[in-house]
């Protein structure tokens, strides 16, 4: 899996995806004890607000930075970013109010809502092949569980040296360095817009949206999303519940636990590579998804006699199944995408699924934590688990079992003349993707909706 880091484009990528993952692992630790100092008893509240902020960013910003992001330089658009997040960062440690905490907790999600799609809509520009752009993926997953697992260490390690406020210094280098590395790296250009016409910002802004909406697997995706952001929400945020109250045990094991649920992603995403050369993506992905409410119904009903029921060896094994099944839904997504959108809209595909993959985790948190602390862990996992349930049965149902690249298909609103009907006629194949030329996904005869024709042997690019 490391033979792709001898690309030294996304080599240089990489590292700074790891140092500004590291920086924001800092951050979370500092942001809680600035809290705490700002909010005393009331710091769960306030971090409980910080975290509907990040997610309202995520879903409101996404769309627009994709619609923006394909007109804009590539390489400046993610420096600024990272340049926007290093100043908010740097500010944090000077405020005195809880709604200075919210503004610029905003501010600097809003900057990361800009970064990540575009910065996703990168990587399979620099690995247009199938093999290293998933070798990619997995790493990504697993510089995202490495800094859940080791940022704490560090932050912990740097606490018995320094004051909490100079971890967001370290933050801030983090996103500096993060900076600093793609300035220096010279990434492709956005491919041209070719045949679509020119959208105005409203348009752009609904495009991700609509291609999302619009196309059978993608739409599949999102239940997918859904799936993983109920089991996600219950491992997130019913965690220290379970450990202190329901299993009695000390705080140094609620770590403990999220790194079994860390564990269980990191083992799946160095599995994963090898994998999905031997089965398509559809086939990993439902499959995973199916897990994600079968364990959490074991931890309903291993909860449900009562908290005396429950083991702390059972939890680590839930939260196992639990990370390893999500990170096999999680992983290859960017491939789904990739292979869902022509290369001038991928940002706006990624963007969308960014948005409504965290309007999945908007629903979510909340929903586990009003049920753990009203009705109980138990009933949270079962409502949850009947969530993730629902995402699993709607992907295997939205994604079709037969599912190729290429899509024969008809063109009737299009004149003889028209060039993307040359050498082909109105009958023709090839890898589809929804544009301003394919407005509607082909259906199967006898369904309703734009008919499949069957396969001629000539074939046309879109």
């Amino acid at each position: 899996m490391l033979s792709v880091l001898r690309n030294r484009t996304y080599r240089r990528l990489f590292a700074a995806q790891v140092v500004a993952l590291t920086g924001t692992g800092l951050a979370t630790v500092a942001l809680s004890l600035l809290a705490y100092d700002l909010a005393g008893a009331d710091a769960a509240a306030v971090l409980g607000t910080a975290l509907a902020l990040k997610m309202a960013a995520y879903v409101t910003v996404a769309p627009l930075a994709g619609a923006l992001a394909d007109r804009l330089p590539r390489r400046a658009l993610l420096v600024s970013m990272d340049l926007a997040r290093a100043t908010v960062v740097l500010a944090l440690p000077f405020v005195t109010q809880v709604w200075q905490v919210y503004g610029l907790i905003l501010l600097l999600q809003a900057s990361s809502a800009v970064f990540t799609p575009a910065f996703q809509a990168t990587i399979p520009q620099v690995l247009p092949e199938e093999r290293a752009y998933t070798e990619a993926l997995s790493l990504s997953r697993l510089a995202y569980d490495l800094e859940s697992l080791a940022s704490p260490v560090l932050a912990a390690a740097l606490l018995a040296l320094v004051p909490y406020s100079w971890l967001f210094t370290g933050t801030a280098a983090g996103f500096l360095a993060s900076a600093l590395l793609v300035r220096t790296t010279a990434l492709p250009e956005p491919p041209e817009p070719g045949a679509a016409p020119a959208r105005r910002l409203p348009a752009r802004v609904a495009l991700g949206v609509r291609l999302v909406l619009a196309t059978p697997r993608l739409r599949a995706l999102l239940a997918l999303d859904l799936a993983v952001a109920a089991a996600g929400a219950v491992v997130l945020v019913d965690t220290v519940l379970l450990v202190r109250d329901t299993l009695g045990r000390s705080a140094a094991d609620v770590p403990l636990a999220l790194g079994a649920y860390g564990a269980g992603s990191m083992a799946v995403a160095l599995l994963l590579p090898r994998a999905l050369g031997r089965a398509d993506d559809r086939a990993v992905m439902v499959r995973a998804a199916f897990v994600l409410p079968g364990a959490l119904a074991l931890l309903a009903l291993g909860l449900a006699p009562g908290p005396g029921a429950a083991s702390w060896p059972g939890l680590l094994a839930v939260w196992l199944v639990l990370g390893a099944a999500g990170s096999a839904v999680l992983t290859p997504g960017g491939r789904v995408v990739r292979r869902s959108a022509d290369g001038a809209d991928l940002p706006a595909v990624f963007a969308a699924r960014f948005s409504l993959s965290h309007a999945c985790w908007l629903l979510t948190y909340p929903l586990a934590g009003v049920l753990a602390a009203g009705a109980g862990p138990a009933v949270s996992a079962a409502v949850l688990g009947a969530l993730a349930l629902l995402g699993a049965v709607g992907a295997a149902r939205l994604w079709p079992r037969e599912d190729p690249a290429e899509l024969a298909h008809v063109h009737p609103e299009l004149p003889a003349g028209h060039p993307h009907l040359a050498g082909a006629g109105a009958h023709h194949v090839h890898a589809f993707h929804i544009d301003a030329l394919h407005r509607r996904w082909p259906v199967a005869s006898g369904q309703r909706g734009s008919r499949i024709s069957r396969p001629s042997r000539t074939t046309s690019r879109p």
